[in-house]
């Protein structure tokens, strides 16, 4: 989160000697497929996980107005995204009688924020770039009885939209958004042995939004 607000100040000191036009804000629902590779080890047993999931979501965003040409602007995502539970069962036979250990694994990715600079290309085609954050809450069930505490993670976002202006203020868009939110990794609060890696936590998502210009 830090680097979210580190890019607000930054991006509003740029155009700091542009004077703002105006304040833009509305609702967007999306639709995004995340990839991720995941690897766990638990006491040297290994074992990967490559999994694909969509989600739908709604968030809010606000947006300085800097010139005709160019926006400053945050969304957030009020709600947790869950991801599916990943189960793995791990066999032990190192005293010749084997064990079956079953560990479960679900995270949720909560308070998703993103900061960005919007750049006017045509009359209603735009281009976007900037910062995403995530909390990761993991909700953990493992044999070996490990524990880890949560994390977060951050990367950047490109984006290509239309913004059609109504009356009133009013106007409507369609964006589409890559996501990169890079890698993590956590180990065990109770065995600094086991760990979790998440890396290449990817996706592309498709948005409608509706707002008003003030």
């Amino acid at each position: 989160m830090k680097k979210i607000i580190i890019f607000l100040i930054t991006s509003m000191f740029f155009f700091g000697q542009a004077s703002a036009v105006g304040l833009n804000v509305g609702v967007s629902g999306s639709t995004a497929v995340f990839h991720a590779e995941g690897q766990e080890n638990e006491n040297g047993e290994l074992s990967h996980e490559d999994a694909t999931g969509v989600a739908g979501y709604t968030s809010v965003f606000a947006e300085i107005q800097v010139n005709d040409m160019i926006a400053v602007g945050i969304n957030y995502v009020p709600s947790a995204l869950a991801s599916e539970t990943t189960e793995t069962v791990i066999y032990d036979d190192s005293d010749n009688t084997p064990t079956a250990t079953t560990n479960k694994v679900q995270v949720d990715f909560e308070n998703l924020t993103s900061a960005y600079v919007m750049v006017n290309v045509t009359d209603g085609m735009y281009i976007k770039g900037g910062i995403i954050a995530v909390d990761v809450v993991t909700n953990e069930s493992l044999g070996t009885g490990s524990t880890y505490n949560d994390t977060d993670m951050d990367g950047h976002l490109v984006g290509i939209g239309y913004n059609k202006d109504l009356d009133n203020g009013i106007f409507v868009r369609v964006e589409g958004t890559y996501m990169d939110l890079g890698s993590t990794s956590l180990t065990a609060t109770n065995n600094s042995e086991n760990k979790i890696t998440l890396s290449s936590l990817q996706g592309a998502a498709a948005r409608l939004s509706i707002g008003k210009a003030f």
